[in-house]
Parts: structure tokens; sequence; C-alpha cells
């Protein structure tokens, strides 16, 4: 189930470049669609011999970044539990000891990497730029702007990938096992999504929990948190459903077993369509506009959360108001979702969630939110 460096390096061997005409005269630029020879385009853009040089030698080299991207990125240790003390509910960080989201990113790494798509139009995925810069002979318009080209020059291409290209956002399970063991307290927990497998990991890293159990509609992410918590958690009990979350009440099995029976409901549901996840059952798929999607996913679920809560169980869920001006429409998600949950539960608190990593641009609100209700 782990990618190893090795495996990782061989997706990326092959068609090598012997010469530096050879780069000059093979490779083409892709601008959104449309592929134009390289020649042409360093002629008509008048980019520099020694950038494009840096970046030929970069190409030529490749394992030595696709090593150091592996070892930051994708590396995971034989012992996966978390160590160490708990973040305090006074200052919760997605993006402290982000070395447990390794594990998470290794095991979907084509999920997220690559197969996850941007809401926002001409933002290619990680993997699928990686793939043409160095297997298909094709750079992205973006790697040759000047701003990239610096970076480039100063030996930072990692830089540029990075906050150029998009990766599917995760949830750090770090974050998760704080959540719970600071503020939540959960012991019998269901969450509507799985999150990459990240919720069961940092579910079951908590002492208190006894039982974990998840629902989505991703396949791949079903079968392998089903072997990510055979593997390490065979002491608790766990039931993984591959169902939409707002289907999950047709089943009568888990209906009358789950009647309020968590104590906790946890999840980052989808931003709509900020993030285009793989298959044909996503929410975003089955409603594409704004107003049917709050009514037939969100307060459907959030009807699903009500009938599984116990009394006096929470239900915490993540989520950030977005919108872009590269979308024809805004949406402000925690207001228009917050008002659906006010009909079914008692509002809490909202905490601050400090995360730099969330894939939108020039948002009207940008900080994602803790916000956590109640069942009377």
């Amino acid at each position: 189930m782990i990618l190893t460096k090795e495996k990782f390096l061989d997706k990326f061997s092959g068609n090598d470049i012997n010469a530096f005409d050879e780069f000059i005269d093979t490779y083409n630029v892709r601008i959104r669609n449309n592929l134009t020879p390289l020649k042409d385009y360093i002629s008509r853009k008048n980019i520099s011999k020694k950038a494009l040089e840096t970046l030929y030698s970069h190409i030529t080299e490749r394992e030595k970044y696709l090593t150091r991207f592996y070892n930051t990125s994708l590396s995971v240790n034989e012992n996966i539990h978390i160590k160490g003390e708990p973040m305090n509910n006074e200052y919760m960080n997605n993006n402290k000891n982000v070395n447990y989201k390794n594990i998470i990113r290794n095991i979907h790494y084509e999920d997220i990497l690559q197969n996850t798509y941007s809401g926002i139009e001409n933002n290619p995925t990680f993997m699928k730029v990686l793939y043409d810069l160095y297997i298909n002979r094709i750079i992205d318009y973006k790697i040759l702007t000047p701003s990239a080209l610096h970076y480039i020059i100063n030996g930072r291409i990692g830089s540029v990938f990075s906050s150029f290209y998009f990766r599917a956002s995760i949830m750090n399970p770090y974050l998760v096992y704080s959540l719970n063991k600071s503020l939540l307290k959960g012991t019998k927990v269901f969450t509507p999504t799985l999150g990459w497998s990240s919720y069961a990991y940092g579910f079951m890293e908590c002492d208190d929990v006894i039982e974990y159990v998840g629902t989505d509609v991703i396949k791949n992410v079903c079968t392998k948190t089903r072997s990510l918590l055979r593997n390490n958690y065979n002491d608790k009990s766990f039931k993984i459903f591959q169902s939409p979350s707002e289907n999950l009440m047709q089943n009568p099995r888990f209906r009358v077993k789950y009647d309020n029976y968590f104590d906790l409901v946890f999840f980052s549901p989808p931003y709509f369509k900020m993030e285009i996840y793989p298959g044909d059952k996503q929410s975003t798929t089955n409603y594409t506009n704004y107003d049917v999607w709050l009514k037939k996913y969100w307060e459907k679920t959030i009807q699903l959360c009500l009938h599984v809560l116990e009394p006096g169980g929470k239900l915490c869920y993540i989520l950030s108001g977005y919108g872009s001006k590269n979308t024809k429409n805004s949406y402000n998600l925690i207001d228009d979702m917050n008002k659906i949950t006010a009909k079914y539960f008692i509002l809490l608190y909202t905490l601050p969630l400090h995360n730099k990593n969330v894939h939108v641009t020039e948002h009207r609100e940008t900080a994602e939110k803790i916000i956590v209700f109640y069942k009377e």
C-alpha cells in the first residue's frame, strides 16, 4: 500500500534528453489547451539562455528534486503513531507537525496530486505538470514567466511547483487528533466524508475513541481507509461505507443501527466547487447549481447528522467562506451552510483555524473556521 521512493522515481524515468539543442528543438509550451514549439515561444518572449540552461539542467537531473519531494512529502516512518501533546483549543493549526500528512499523501498520492482538480480554471495539477515536464516534453507556460524563472535560476524550482500548481488540500491528522483530545472529546465518531483517511487516522490515535464509522463516494479512499485501519487499529471497532452522505439514510441497516448512536460527528465538507474530486457520484456532479447543492447535498447530510447523533452530541465541521474573481459566482459557505445547520442544531462556538494551504485566490473571506454545534 505504501509508495516507496524507488517506485515514485520510476514513474519519471525514461525519455531522457541528451543535449541542450535537443531540449530546445523537441519541447513544447502548453498555453491552456494549446501547444507551441519551445523555440518559437522563447523567441517571442525573449527568454534568456541562462534561464533555459538552468531549466534544462533541472530536467536532466530531475531525480534530485524528486528525491527531495519524496523525502519531504511522501516518506513514511515505520511507526505512524502520533507522539507528543495535542494542540490546545486556543490555537489550532493545520500546518503544525505536517509530517503526519505524509502517510495520507502517500497512500492517496494519485488522487491528491493528480486526479483532483482545482475549481479555478487554468490551474493544472501538480503531477500533470511534472509528467508533462519530465516525460511528455511539455512545459507549462507559467514555468517560463519572469517570476518563475527568477526562482528557477536561484535553484528554487520546487517553490514554483508548490505555488503555481494544484494539490488537493489535506486535513492534518494531528489537527484531528488535537481537536478531539483538547476540545471535542468524542468516543464514538461518525464522519460523513473520509477526508483522504485523515479523519480515521487522527481519531483512532485518541485513546478514548472506541469506534469510528465513516462514508465516502470515492472507492479508492474507502478501500485504502479500511486497509489503514485493519493494519494499525484492529483493537478498535470501525466500519467504512461507500455511499454519498446525502443518500446514506436510504440504507435501512445503517439507519436503524446508528439511530442516536454517536457522540460526535466531524468533517470538512466539500467547499462546493473549489476542488473537483474524482468519480461520478460527487455532490457537485449531481447538483451543479449552488442552491440545489445546499438543499440536496448539505441539508440532507445535516439531517443524517441529526439522526445519528445522540442528544447532547456534538457536530463539528471546518469551513471557509470563499469567492473568487476568477469565477462567475462567489459563495458565502459559512453563512449559507450554518443557516441550514441552525435549523436542526444549536451553535456552541466558532474558532479560527490557521491554515496557509487553501487553494483559492482573492477571497472575500479566506480564513477557515472550526464550527461546533450540539443536538438538543
